[in-house]
């Protein structure tokens, strides 16, 4: 059972900066970062994954907004860590090849060979406008210029294959021959190469991706060693990792090679009461004028005018044609026509979770939960989101872990 901690800002709850124990700019110091990697190593974990967008989001005066490049954090949390996977965040809509491949180099080698890359397409409108494009270019596209992309730094560091660093001082040789140009020409892509740096003595770095969509399905299958995915349902979750070990074998790879690890975001305290105390604490501090702003980006619904109160009318295909992210949005608004939320009550879920596994209980209950996923070949492991950072993270390792230790040895 894979578990990987993910790390966002002040946490994954959208008021955890609004918790009383809280520094807003807390995100913005190495301090924060430190102790958030200090504590995933003494916890268990068994890596650390950083998201990223390259834009502001929608009304940045009302929430925290600013975010660091996530490989200059991972190479930071390197320095204070010996074992655990360090996955950054990587655009491939706005990042060269040549770039992304010394980047992600640079951080393996800082780490000792931890370093992964989780592969993104982008999808915001703000990320475009900042980039100077006009829009974002249809899902379909992005995922071709991604394949594109990926193909080239893989390129780039298959050009050192068989090249040996010999470092020979007194005959004066570093290398036991040059690496030749790599010739990488594709739409996206092109690149004449050499990269600049080695993968040796490491190996490539790990590749993750989390796109849901059919193109997102086959992208994973194809290039992922690691797949984050969004799954509620048990049901749900074991037919997309099917899927995958599916389109991975049509692909030529070995299925047991592509871990799907879905998103889950647990409230867990020594009883279920306690849990459900911390979720409402921070679900007192939302705020939903802001919050509507992302769901409607995120689900494509109109929400002006609709009452907080009355339950959210999401079964219209025509308000669904536009959502932003079609595959999450859809898991979301299906789970809400299944429990009848109110445009309030689906508020709240989104801000605690974004339509990821949510647990509330205690760590028996919550390992009880992961350990049938686990079984049921829903998941391969799990990327755990703390609902407040850096605290959440030794909270999970306190009361989960210890439940699932046999386990993940026997594994």
């Amino acid at each position: 059972m894979i578990l990987d901690a993910v790390l966002f800002g002040h946490g994954s709850h959208e008021a955890a900066w609004r918790a009383p124990d809280a520094c807003p700019a807390a995100p913005l110091e190495l301090a924060h970062w430190l102790a958030c990697a200090r504590d995933a190593e003494a916890a268990g974990f068994d890596g650390l994954f950083l998201g990223d967008i390259l834009c502001l989001q929608d009304h940045p005066e009302q929430h925290p907004s600013e975010a660091l490049d996530p490989l200059m954090v991972l190479a930071a949390m390197a320095a204070v860590t010996e074992r655990l996977t360090l996955t950054g965040t990587v655009s491939t809509s706005f990042n060269h090849p040549w770039h992304i491949a010394r980047r992600l180099l640079s951080l393996h080698h800082l780490s000792g060979g931890r370093a992964g890359w989780n592969i993104v397409t982008s999808s915001y409108p703000q990320e475009a406008a900042n980039f100077g494009w006009p829009e974002m270019p249809p899902t379909a596209e992005r995922y071709e210029m991604a394949g594109d992309v990926v193909a080239a730094v893989r390129a780039l560091w298959a050009g050192w294959d068989g090249i040996a660093r010999v470092a020979d001082k007194a005959a004066g040789r570093y290398l036991d021959r040059a690496p030749a140009p790599v010739h990488h020409c594709g739409r996206y892509g092109t690149t004449g190469g050499p990269v600049n740096l080695s993968p040796a003595p490491f190996g490539r770095p790990l590749l993750a991706q989390a796109g849901s969509s059919p193109e997102g399905l086959r992208f994973a299958a194809r290039h992922a060693d690691r797949v984050f995915t969004v799954q509620a349902d048990l049901a749900g979750a074991r037919a997309f990792r099917n899927r995958i070990r599916s389109e991975a074998a049509a692909c030529g790879r070995d299925p047991g090679a592509v871990k799907v690890l879905p998103g889950l975001v647990a409230f867990v305290a020594g009883s279920r009461a306690e849990a459900q105390a911390q979720l409402d604490a921070l679900s007192e501090r939302i705020g939903l004028d802001h919050l509507l702003t992302k769901l409607e980006r995120f689900t494509g619904l109109s929400l002006a005018g609709l009452d907080p109160e009355r339950e959210l009318p999401c079964g219209s295909e025509p308000l669904r044609a536009n959502r932003f992210s079609n595959s999450r949005a859809g898991l979301l608004l299906e789970e809400a026509r299944r429990n009848r939320l109110t445009l309030r009550q689906l508020a709240t879920r989104f801000a605690a979770g974004r339509g990821h596994l949510m647990l509330i209980g205690t760590g028996a209950e919550v390992a009880r939960v992961m350990r049938d996923w686990v079984d049921a070949g829903a998941a391969d492991g799990f990327n755990v989101m703390p609902p407040e950072l850096p605290s959440g993270i030794s909270t999970f390792g306190r009361h989960v872990l210890p439940y699932l230790s046999e386990r993940r040895r026997a594994d």
